[in-house]
């Protein structure tokens, strides 16, 4: 594949024990809204398997069901997991996802040859999962190498947000959120990338932090 030099969408969240962090964002950057490489959700967290984190990358946000029965993946995106360990917000580690027209391939985690805006293809492919048709009841999973198991496909947003009760609040009509809110992403759908990972690969630093972030870059 070809040097991606694009970064066209991007969330992040950092990562401390075993606690969940997120980062989301639907259709709100203008040059991705609509298209393969809009990132909605970000999710990453400690796997029922304590020595494991599972890293979640959701793109393609605000699906109706019947688009989420045809939508695809982008031959030409790479959805690119980063990963940092040493603190310097720097990425030392990448996990890369690119669809082959049937099945999500995926690279790493390895150290990447370039950083920042530009990517490329690193090492060989560690796992490959057929992409779950939309409305099968048992997710397809693949196991890869070291461990690794990996998951790619539509599954309902999972991200919660009242976005009409939040317009009031920016307008000044409302001082906050109601409780319940009203989930404005209910009966939506997003195109989904699992990843779960051993520890022992990621080269966490004895305090057990570690910064990680995705982006999806455009083939050129």
């Amino acid at each position: 594949m070809k040097i991606t030099k694009k970064m066209v969408g991007a969330a992040c969240a950092v990562l401390l024990g075993g606690s969940l962090l997120w980062a989301a964002d639907h259709n709100d950057a203008p040059a991705v809204k609509g298209t393969s490489e809009d990132i909605t959700d970000f999710y990453a967290f400690q796997g029922s398997n304590t020595s494991n984190l599972v890293f979640v990358a959701n793109t393609q946000g605000l699906l109706s069901p019947s688009a989420s029965a045809t939508v695809k993946f982008d031959e030409n995106t790479l959805i690119q997991i980063n990963i940092d360990n040493t603190g310097d917000n720097v990425e030392d580690l990448v996990i890369q996802a690119v669809y082959d027209g049937k099945n999500m391939k995926f690279y790493g985690p390895v150290a990447p040859s370039m950083t920042g805006l530009k990517s490329k293809l690193e090492g060989p492919v560690t796992a490959t999962v057929a992409v779950t048709p939309y409305g099968t009841s048992a997710p397809v999973t693949a196991m890869g190498t070291n461990g690794i198991q990996v998951f790619a496909g539509p599954r309902d947003d999972p991200f919660f947000f009242d976005l009409d009760q939040y317009h009031k609040i920016i307008a000044g009509t409302a001082s906050g959120f109601n409780n319940p809110g009203t989930d404005t992403f209910a009966g939506t759908n997003v195109m989904s990338v699992v990843v779960e990972v051993p520890k022992s690969l990621l080269g966490a630093p004895s305090s057990g932090a570690i910064s990680s972030w995705v982006q999806t870059k455009k083939k050129l």
